[in-house]
């Protein structure tokens, strides 16, 4: 699965919306604001804050530990209003990573005591859901590992019957008086709703308890990106806007990065980019199988890391849309501002994985894959030699990358003759490679200026 982390507004939102206990749970409209933002304006629209409600305002940027930082801010709305133009754009160190505070939620302040606050988690393994929970919550809660009770529910086909007993349950919460009956019935809730949403983390800290009601103060949450397409209609708060994942805390996204994000967020495929120095020299295209993290160690053992340029990886079987656009915007970023004086060098490559479509590759779409890519080449050539990119004779290199995926692929499920096979590949090149030819000739003289930067190399 691929997990990501959202904010802390979406989290609550999802589960307010969905929590079937919705008798039991105080689910108060947060308020969302933005570095920038015009705070009056902002509060007039508010149905909850005005001059005697006092609220908390804190950063939702994915920052963990936010009180022992400073960085929760209870009170009136005029000393809301006051931090909240104090910390607007400013840089803070948390740890080892400084980065700027841009955007906050603000919500109804809940009185309540230390000794009120509880701890709840919920986290998926391979073969479990692990249920977490500790009376004693809040920012002092210190190793929650050695100090909270656990159950474990195996995975099942059968979602309905992956629930905890209600002896499990008891011997999770123990005995908290009347707390205990409305306990029981949130974690079974918050369970189900955890399964529905497809979350992959939930962690509740703290949770409050007060007459009868259940609040919840913090959280963090981490949903599976790859179940986008089931939960399409579900990953919605209570007002229809979509769920929000935020770059980590220090890294704000490029255009660049947002785009392939966007993308990936719409496809079962994996589509990742980092760009890790936009002025670097050797820049990575690579998928299947853990290539990008081979390729990227490699580079930096070789002495590169200096000059690596991104991390990424285009894997899980992506359409030639898909690639088109991700190759595209890769080489958009490569071949922006002046050419370096030592050219730079584009990495092309993968591996064979099990998500290879045999019946496809050395179908019409292999045939498609290299006309389409000598098309690609032929057409942006010009930018390529005016950069200096080192694609290790990119002609040979693709035709060799594109046979030895897709020839040892096929041979090695089918098992058929293999000179029939060797056969069709040489043809296949060989036409490809005269198509190449024939487009550069047209197409080189006046396409270099405009096809700045759509370049493929799709491998089945």
């Amino acid at each position: 699965m691929s997990a990501k982390a959202v904010s802390e507004l979406s989290g609550k939102e999802l589960l307010y919306r969905h929590l079937e206990c919705c008798s039991l749970i105080d689910a108060p409209t947060a308020i969302r604001l933005s570095a920038g933002d015009d705070f009056d304006a902002i509060v007039m629209d508010s149905t909850w804050l005005n001059e005697t409600q006092k609220a908390v305002i804190k950063p939702d940027q994915l920052i963990k530990r936010r009180g022992k930082h400073g960085l929760v801010k209870c009170g009136t709305v005029n000393e809301i209003k006051k931090w909240f133009i104090e910390k607007s754009n400013t840089y803070v160190q948390v740890g080892k990573t400084n980065g700027r505070l841009h955007t906050f939620i603000v919500e109804p302040f809940c009185a309540h005591n230390d000794a009120d606050e509880l701890y709840i988690a919920i986290y998926s393994q391979r073969y479990n859901d692990v249920i977490m929970f500790y009376e004693h919550g809040g920012v002092d809660v210190g190793d929650i590992d050695e100090k909270a009770r656990t159950i474990r529910v195996e995975v099942s086909l059968d979602e309905n019957g992956m629930m905890p007993t209600e002896k499990e349950l008891d011997e999770l919460i123990g005995n908290l008086g009347d707390k205990t009956t409305i306990l029981k019935t949130f974690i079974l809730a918050l369970y189900t709703a955890y399964k529905s949403l497809h979350f992959t983390y939930l962690e509740i800290n703290p949770l409050v308890v007060q007459n009868g009601n259940v609040y919840i103060l913090d959280l963090a949450a981490k949903l599976d990106e790859t179940a986008n397409f089931l939960c399409s209609d579900k990953w919605k708060t209570r007002t229809g806007s979509d769920v929000e994942f935020p770059a980590p805390f220090g890294r704000e996204l490029t255009k660049e990065e947002q785009y392939i994000a966007d993308l990936d967020a719409k496809t079962g495929a994996s589509l990742k980019l980092t760009i890790l120095n936009r002025r670097g020299r050797i820049w990575t295209m690579v998928a299947g199988g853990g290539a990008s993290v081979v390729f990227t160690d490699t580079v930096c053992d070789l002495g590169g890391a200096s000059e690596l340029a991104n991390y990424g990886e285009y894997s899980g079987d992506p359409s030639e849309t898909q690639t088109f656009e991700y190759a595209k915007t890769l080489l958009s970023v490569m071949t922006e501002g002046p050419p370096n004086p030592q050219g730079k060098v584009l990495i092309i490559g993968g591996s064979i994985a099990n998500f290879t479509n045999v019946a496809k590759t050395f179908g019409v779409s292999f045939l498609d894959s290299f006309f389409f890519c000598y098309l690609i080449l032929a057409l942006i050539e010009e930018e390529i030699r005016f950069h200096k990119i080192d694609l290790e004779n990119y002609r040979v290199s693709i035709i060799m990358i594109l046979i030895e995926n897709n020839f040892n692929a096929w041979t090695v499920s089918i098992h058929s003759n293999s000179c029939a096979q060797c056969w069709y590949v040489f043809c296949v090149v060989t036409v490809s490679y005269v198509f190449y030819l024939i487009l550069r000739q047209i197409y080189l003289v006046d396409v270099g200026e405009k096809y700045s930067c759509p370049f493929l190399c799709h491998m089945s």
